[in-house]
């Protein structure tokens, strides 16, 4: 993967949990390109957003198993990251 903020972060993921620990935690979940490491995730979230981060939480996701009709299947892994933002600074999109 090439260093490219807007390749390193694939999209917000807004759920349930991630909106509420945006409002009391101060903290955003993404998904991320698969190779990026923490260092590269913070940096395009604070040039994207133009935010402070203070951590970077990342997971690597399994693929969940699917069956259509008598064909079984993976659907893709992903990675996800948790990042946590400096008190003064928040996402207008959450």
């Amino acid at each position: 993967m090439k260093n490219d903020i807007y390749n390193t972060i694939v999209r917000p993921l807004v759920t349930e949990k991630g909106t509420f620990q945006s409002e009391t935690r101060n903290t955003y979940a993404f998904q991320v390109h698969p190779e990026a490491n923490k260092a590269q995730i913070k940096q395009a979230i604070e040039k994207i957003y133009n935010v402070k981060v203070l951590t970077v939480r990342s997971a690597n996701r399994r693929g969940k198993p699917r069956r259509v009709g008598y064909k079984r299947g993976t659907t893709s892994h992903w990675k996800k990251a948790v990042v946590v933002l400096h008190p003064d600074h928040h996402i207008d999109l959450f």
